[in-house]
């Protein structure tokens, strides 16, 4: 589903234990917005039934059932660079990003544009 870096682990750890939330990972999930039409929004939560949980490193990563078709193969690091600290997502299924890295276009799908 999602690959998570080592990066990307470590520092969930640490924001983990910094929130004092252990055995809570974090949420990624896709909703409409954004300068692309479609906008990632992470938080941290415990997953539910329906969820998909990804782990890596003794970290989970969540994601809800509406989402997993929009961020299916992609992998989730953390950077800290000239363009901002934060995790970054590398989705294979969007077809275009906006350059703030948080919006985007997903694939046309059977000469479509998916929508969510």
């Amino acid at each position: 589903m999602i690959t998570i870096t080592d990066a990307a682990a470590q520092h969930l750890q640490a924001l983990v234990a910094e929130k004092g939330e252990p055995g809570k990972g974090l949420r990624i999930f896709v909703e409409k917005g954004g300068c692309a039409g479609l906008q990632y929004g992470m938080t941290l939560d415990e997953p539910t039934a329906d969820d998909t949980v990804a782990e890596h490193a003794g970290v989970k990563v969540i994601v809800d059932p509406g989402s997993a078709s929009f961020i299916r193969g992609s992998t989730l690091d953390y950077s800290d660079d000239l363009a901002g600290a934060g995790f970054r997502l590398h989705n294979p299924n969007a077809a275009r990003s906006c350059g703030c890295g948080t919006s985007f276009e997903a694939a046309a799908t059977d000469g479509e544009t998916a929508a969510h």
